[in-house]
């Protein structure tokens, strides 16, 4: 029976920090208890890569996630603030036991998470994650580290430089950027060195928004969750493409030359059927999520493609890629996992496919970037307090209306958030005016319920 999950949620364990549970005990702890865990050759050494972004926080939870890995046994190589991908990528390359990335991706400063990858650079299943968290409930004093054999910490200084290397060798040899000028984004947050000067290396003008973090500024008003003013700096200097980030890099949106904002369902299928064209496709399968538009769906089935959905959460977009030996998954908030380039969402890998399209067709990113015409989609976030509502017979009621409504014509997702207490309402369907009465008959049921 797989142990249950109390902390980690969609994404590793993710909160408010120096707040219940993103403290220093419970980093420490959870230093201890996966040390303890992947240290499973006792003839050897072991390591662990630790990397952050730019949140103020970072460095507390880094020194007491070292202080837990050390005191386990576990040698820690640090290689400060770099993208979520970047720490997959050096696990796999270093031969390290474990990688873990300490970032709450696009949240604000005030957050701050846990994210954990295996030997391998995927990240650890649910029932892993249940094991090691089983793990820090236990007394593991009789278990730590004799004095000769606690960890020694060490700094890899060029870990940058080995990312930037991997994200450029994604992009096709004989093309370059020259000639393309492009507004980057970076949020304030963990790419900010490196996805500029990847880009500048393969010739592209680079204009930089959101790469000056001061510890307080990751996510705030910049990045992906907030792209307006990546879409007017486009328009504001005649660039060819806009490109953001979030704060850990491992999604990204897309602004064409006239400032309008490309989402990561569009991306996706850009990809899949250049992809398909050039026989890089290992399967006929494309892996998206609940969320993904219908459109998309519509799109590839009309190159013969079949879209498969899964939960939100890339590592589940994984999973099911790994299960159907694919190499293209997506989000429609732009994590895109391109398993031929890297095991995880990695937003400058994806940007850069999207580069060598518009490259190699000569086309601008307004012609490649419209793959499909979006079913009209609506997604509305109720916050609640307590217990969730989702398990409740009225909203059970309310759900089964608005799936009698949309028969055939639509579909509903209704979904809890897996960082904060929200219930994701979600409904598309051909008739605009349809999905908002579904939408907001749940929404107005989810308030009743919870009297918010």
């Amino acid at each position: 029976m797989a142990s249950k999950r109390a902390l980690f949620g969609t994404d590793g364990i993710r909160g408010t920090a120096n707040t219940a549970p993103m403290t220093v005990e419970v980093a420490q702890k959870l230093g201890q208890a996966a040390g303890l865990y992947f240290m499973r050759n006792p003839s050897r050494r072991h390591s662990v890569v630790l990397g952050k972004d730019t949140r103020l926080s970072g460095y507390m939870i880094e020194c007491a996630l070292v202080a837990g890995f050390l005191s386990a046994g576990m040698d820690v190589i640090l290689v400060g603030p770099l993208p979520t991908p970047a720490i997959a990528m050096l696990t796999r390359s270093l031969r390290a036991d474990l990688g873990v990335m300490i970032s709450a991706s696009h949240n604000p400063f005030t957050d701050n998470g846990i994210k954990l990858f295996g030997p391998d650079g995927f990240k650890l299943s649910d029932d892993v994650e249940g094991e090691i968290e089983t793990l820090m409930g236990e007394d593991l004093s009789g278990r730590l580290a004799s004095p000769e054999q606690i960890g020694r910490a060490s700094r890899l200084n060029d870990a940058a430089g080995r990312y930037i290397e991997n994200a450029k060798a994604s992009f096709p040899r004989g093309l370059r950027l020259d000639g393309l000028k492009i507004v980057l984004d970076c949020a304030n947050g963990s790419a900010y060195r490196v996805a500029p000067t990847a880009l500048w290396e393969l010739g592209a003008e680079v204009i930089k928004i959101g790469c000056s973090p001061d510890g307080l500024n990751i996510n705030d008003g910049v990045g992906s969750t907030h792209p307006e003013k990546l879409c007017a700096a486009v328009k504001e200097h005649k660039a060819d493409f806009g490109i953001a980030l979030d704060g850990d890099a491992d999604r990204v949106l897309i602004a064409d030359e006239n400032g309008t904002l490309v989402d990561g369902d569009q991306i996706l299928g850009l990809i899949a059927k250049f992809w398909k064209q050039h026989d890089r496709l290992r399967s006929t399968t494309v892996v998206a999520t609940v969320m993904s538009n219908m459109g998309l769906e519509k799109a590839l089935s009309e190159v013969g493609l079949e879209l498969q959905r899964t939960a939100v959460g890339d590592r589940y977009v994984v999973e099911r890629m790994r299960e159907i030996g694919g190499n293209l998954g997506g989000e429609q908030s732009g994590h895109m996992v391109l398993s031929d380039y890297a095991t995880t969402g990695d937003g400058l890998i994806a940007a850069l496919q999207v580069l060598a399209v518009s490259v190699e067709t000569k086309k601008p990113a307004s012609e490649i970037c419209k793959v499909f015409e979006p079913f009209p989609q609506l997604l509305k976030n109720v916050r609640y307090s307590g217990v969730s509502p989702l398990s409740s017979p009225e909203l059970a009621a309310a759900k089964s209306w608005a799936e009698e409504r949309l028969a055939g014509r639509g579909r509903l997702v209704l979904r809890a958030s897996g960082t904060e207490p929200l219930i994701r309402v979600m409904a598309e369907a051909e008739e605009e005016a349809l999905v908002v009465e579904v939408v907001d008959h749940v929404c107005d049921a989810i308030r009743a319920i919870t009297g918010h």
